[in-house]
């Protein structure tokens, strides 16, 4: 480990500012780390646009995603946590001291933790942005409740959607699961079990052109690929799966990654580059539900308090050996 002359600014930097980062950062903060975290556009990630958390533990009535999260940065910031909002552009993650670069500055420090989520892929059709948090969902574990007693649309045909599809049967009094495909390309097992349901039919060859609704979801406008056939279905939900984009852009050739784009770490959130760690959804095997998330901080920030005191320890026996 560098020398106290060449000891960097932060003890760790946390790329990124939703659920998973604010509480690894609470817990660093609390273990007197100096804590930098840096988020490019507004504290939250997904939470900060999700009108009601309802499955997070202590708030048996709910709440909004930004006074969860208002409270989550109010609790980083009374243990010291500093928070840039800067712009992420570059890593260097070779040797003791890592180094993050945003657009405007450039931060050092012993560990980095990537907590910098990923993003649902959208259908890019009219009705979808404005109507999502109003019917439009991309996470069935999460919103599939509210949903009790309604009609929904799920669009895909991979494994993630057919699993959703299948969850939501708990809920609601049918899915209509549209798919661009003529048959799903969930595994066997799965695509048996989402057969069988009663509560879940089928269109194929399909896409959805446009969300219908104006304060909430009515229904979908879609067209067969192959007749060119349009026509509507009626429904009060609408779930999107049809994959993600983990946000490792700047990250370039620093980190290998695993397939889908995503950081693999192992159960300590550490990846293959020591110093380095990945929560969230972000993270390769992520369950992207908020309490996970913050399980998974305070997992990275407790291991990287470790480690820094071993690396310490180390660096005095080797003074001490001379």
């Amino acid at each position: 480990m560098a020398t106290e002359e060449t000891r960097p600014d932060y003890d760790v930097i946390i790329v990124g500012g939703g659920p998973a980062a604010m509480s690894a950062a609470i817990y660093a903060a609390r273990a007197e780390l100096r804590t930098l975290v840096l988020e490019r556009k507004y504290l939250g990630g997904q939470v900060a646009i999700t009108e009601k958390v309802d499955n997070y533990p202590g708030f048996p009535e709910g709440i909004s995603g930004p006074d969860l999260i208002e409270r989550m940065e109010a609790h980083a910031r009374r243990f010291g946590v500093e928070i840039k909002f800067e712009e992420v552009v570059a890593v260097q993650l070779k040797g003791d001291v890592k180094e993050v670069r945003t657009d405007s500055a450039a931060y050092k420090s012993w560990a980095i933790i990537l907590a910098s989520g990923a993003d649902s892929r959208k259908l890019d059709v009219p009705g979808e942005k404005e109507l999502t948090g109003r019917g439009v969902s991309y996470c069935a574990t999460c919103d599939g409740p509210f949903f009790r007693g309604k009609k929904v649309v799920v669009v895909g045909g991979g494994d993630a959607a057919v699993q959703e599809a299948i969850f939501l049967t708990r809920f609601v009094t049918g899915v209509t699961l549209v798919h661009r495909r003529d048959q799903l390309r969930a595994h066997a097992l799965l695509q048996t079990e989402v057969k069988s349901n009663p509560k879940i039919q089928f269109v194929w060859n399909t896409v959805v052109e446009e969300i219908l609704g104006k304060e909430k979801v009515e229904g979908v406008r879609t067209q067969n690929l192959a007749t060119k056939e349009k026509g509507v279905i009626p429904c009060e939900g609408v779930f999107i799966f049809i994959g993600e984009t983990p946000n490792t852009g700047f990250i370039g050739d620093a980190l290998p990654l695993c397939m889908g784009g995503h950081i693999c770490t192992d159960e300590n959130m550490r990846s293959p580059i020591e110093g380095v760690y990945a929560i969230g959804d972000v993270r390769g095997n992520s369950y992207r539900q908020v309490a996970t998330a913050v399980g998974e901080g305070c997992t990275a920030a407790i291991a990287i308090y470790h480690w820094l005191q071993e690396k310490q320890a180390e660096r005095k026996r080797s003074e001490f050996r001379g």
